[in-house]
């Protein structure tokens, strides 16, 4: 058989296991609406409920308007007065010198890496990271790879010596390789926190850069959601910080934020940047006006932390494993794989929304349903979603104790 004929027939054999995702035809509120029924929606990372904020929504609405949709290539005729200035407002917002967008984080983290390093550059990075991250050192064609323990700092501080000792050996240029430690700020899966001072003082310790993506951070941690870094009072500490805008701000993108002499050399280099087209203009304005209503009140960061805080201990009084989750993801523990899809399954049907999470995303036997807190829950959303998740776990009980 020929090789493109082996392939067709491997892609066809695949299609058995195809999965299609439920189809949304509302917006992505507290509710979905699913084949005409409205399910909570505990599964969407709309920290802040901004992706039907009228105020956003307005914002794109007249930029159309006066500007028409599309833009172009940055370094031709795409760089739009409003890019500079979602850009600034985003350096303002962060407490940065300056910042550079793109039209997704996973392809801020790919410049970030890809724009910095060589393949005789050293990574140090922590095992539980997002892909986004491995691809982006995957894509620099970094071979100096360390990976070390998820958030231990005894085993970061191994890694960085035996990435030392490959420090003393010059590159083919002359110069020594630069060790760039990356660690998410928010970890996806569990909810948990990195240890973001302990890494900082090592990085000083062993002449390492940092870089952390804050994809779950951003408008969600520190002084009216300005992130992880500000969360630790680390502000101009932290080499390089990544941003979605695409979770808590709801539109789409994300960027670099960094000292200027760093973001000028990503303005110049960065293929990500070069060689893709620019945010539209829809999506720039309401960014800019996201960005605005955080810089002006911190009423939704509030409201979403008290959500947090309302649905942890619900969940705790009924007797669930929240592992050990700082963040409004919460893991409610399963275990089995099998039960943890069952649970998703039974919840669906009594009109909630929350995905499973099992191996191979999570090691096996450590199934989670998890769920995604909004600002845009009221307190008898969080109500309704406490009393499903209790009645599927009693009937699952049951059922398991009678079988």
């Amino acid at each position: 058989m020929a090789t493109t004929a082996r392939l067709w027939k491997k892609l066809a054999a695949a299609q058995v296991t195809k999965t299609t995702p439920r189809v949304v035809s509302s917006g992505q509120g507290a509710y979905l609406t699913i084949a005409g029924k409205d399910y909570l929606n505990f599964c969407s990372s709309h920290y802040l409920g901004f992706a039907e904020e009228p105020r956003l929504k307005k914002a794109a609405q007249d930029a159309i308007e006066k500007y028409g949709l599309g833009t172009g290539y940055r370094t031709l005729s795409g760089t739009h007065a409003s890019h500079v200035a979602l850009e600034k407002a985003i350096a303002e917002f962060k407490g940065t010198e300056a910042a550079v967008c793109f039209t997704s984080a996973y392809a801020a983290n790919a410049s970030a890496v890809q724009t910095l390093l060589g393949k005789d550059d050293i990574v140090v990075s922590d095992q539980l990271n997002h892909a986004s991250i491995i691809d982006a050192v995957r894509v620099a064609g970094v071979k100096n790879k360390f990976a070390y323990k998820h958030s231990d700092m005894g085993d970061l501080e191994a890694k960085l010596q035996l990435a030392q000792e490959l420090q003393k050996t010059p590159k083919p240029d002359g110069e020594h390789p630069l060790i760039l430690i990356i660690t998410d700020g928010v970890f996806s899966m569990d909810g948990d926190l990195a240890k973001l001072p302990e890494i900082v003082d090592l990085a000083k310790q062993y002449d390492a850069l940092t870089m952390v993506d804050d994809a779950h951070g951003e408008g969600v941690l520190g002084a009216g959601g300005r992130g992880v870094v500000n969360h630790f009072g680390l502000e101009g500490e932290v080499d390089i910080e990544i941003g979605s805008l695409s979770k808590a701000f709801s539109v789409m993108g994300g960027f670099v934020a960094a000292k200027q002499p760093l973001i000028d050399h990503y303005l110049m280099n960065a293929r990500q940047r070069l060689m893709s087209i620019a945010l539209t203009i829809p999506d720039t304005a309401a960014l800019l006006e996201a960005v605005s209503m955080l810089g002006e009140s911190t009423t939704l960061v509030d409201k979403l932390w008290g959500n947090v805080d309302y649905l942890k201990k619900g969940f705790v009084d009924l007797g669930f494993d929240i592992g050990h989750s700082e963040t409004p993801i919460i893991p409610v523990m399963i275990g089995d794989e099998d039960k943890a899809r069952a649970f998703s399954q039974r919840l669906f049907e009594e009109g909630v929304f929350a995905s499973p999470i099992v191996f191979p995303m999570v090691p096996r036997g450590t199934a989670r349903v998890r769920v995604i807190v909004s600002a845009s829950f009221s307190q008898d959303d969080c109500d309704a979603g406490l009393a499903a998740f209790k009645k599927v776990n009693e009937e699952l009980n049951a059922t398991a104790a009678a079988a």
